[in-house]
């Protein structure tokens, strides 16, 4: 089958189109016929040496996928071959057939197209087991969600929006903050031009917001100290900006803040389908609605994933890129 391989893997790193056995189905899992890959800066960072797959896991790139079921394990009962799905993946989404865990595994909302539903599982498992699970976010609290134009950005701000949350989103550009507003967001902050420290703590009266979801780390650590309302909470999913800061902690103590740190990848199958089930049974129901959209920036053909990931790298787009097959 047809898959992409990294060449030369590192800061020179190519995406070349190149043939690999075609996976097969474990007792648990699923075989799908791929229609679209999602990308993710995880993707970026693999194919630079910088982030290798989890033990077991394909070495071919890609963390999410849609398409058709054509072969089911022995132990699977709730998917049957021709179901159209969406998945959330270890690896080996940039390729024409992709491997999942049942338990992984949802299926494509009601009008939802097959190929944007690459852009749904990646974004939605780490918003919700952020949000939800880590955070507490509770009823009538407000967040800052920080790369608003993100693919995890634009789900984070319409599930909090939906939700009945009072969303602030920082983002690098005037059409990125009026995309966030459109999407749900209170108060889209231009992080070029405005302290989002200040821009907050007025919206707020001065209170700050209860909950933050930050991609960033390095200085924004201490920034989102000053941001957070008395016990709020702060949840990093990315070092983006660094991996080390200069942070007073007084302001935890004083403000008896929690901070937190998390990673999805490397999860078991079961606390994956956990997140899941919490998804089938939360989110999938407004998507299904149309109250939730994938918010698509653009679709490339497989075989253009080096120019897919230079338009990651650039930081230029809103919402998600997808890979075609």
């Amino acid at each position: 089958m047809k898959a992409i391989r990294v060449e030369n893997p590192g800061s020179g790193y190519q995406l070349v189109v190149g043939d690999i056995p075609r996976p097969v189905a474990g007792e648990g899992d699923v075989l799908i016929k791929v229609a679209g890959a999602g990308l993710n800066r995880a993707d970026i960072a693999q194919s630079m040496g910088q982030y290798p797959p989890p033990p077991g896991a394909p070495e071919t790139l890609g963390m999410e996928v849609s398409g058709e079921i054509v072969e089911v394990g022995s132990t699977v009962t709730e998917f049957r071959i021709g179901d159209k799905v969406c998945a959330l993946v270890p690896g080996g989404g940039y390729a024409e057939y992709c491997v999942a865990s049942s338990g992984c595994v949802l299926p494509v909302p009601a009008g939802v197209d097959l190929v944007d539903a690459a852009g749904l599982p990646e974004v939605h498992f780490t918003v919700w087991t952020n949000l939800m699970d880590s955070a507490r976010l509770q009823p009538g609290e407000s967040v800052l969600i920080h790369g608003g134009s993100s693919g995890i950005g634009t789900a984070a701000i319409q599930l909090c929006a939906t939700r009945g949350h009072t969303v602030f989103a920082t983002a690098g550009a005037k059409d990125k903050c009026a995309a966030c507003e459109k999407l749900g967001a209170a108060r889209g902050i231009n992080y070029r031009e405005e302290d989002f420290v200040a821009v907050t703590k007025e919206a707020t009266r001065d209170k700050g917001v209860d909950v933050i979801l930050d991609m960033v780390g390095g200085d924004y650590i201490e920034r989102n100290f000053r941001a957070l309302a008395r016990q709020g909470r702060l949840v990093n999913i990315a070092f983006q900006g660094g991996m080390s800061a200069q942070v007073n902690f007084g302001l935890m103590l004083m403000k008896r803040l929690s901070f937190m740190a998390t990673t999805l990848r490397g999860r078991t199958v079961a606390e994956k389908t956990a997140i899941r089930d919490a998804l089938a049974r939360d989110v999938w129901p407004p998507i299904a609605a149309g109250r939730i959209k994938p918010v698509i920036d653009r679709v490339f053909p497989l075989a253009e994933a080096q120019a897919a990931h230079a338009r990651m790298a650039q930081s230029a787009h809103i919402g998600k890129i997808l890979l075609k097959l």
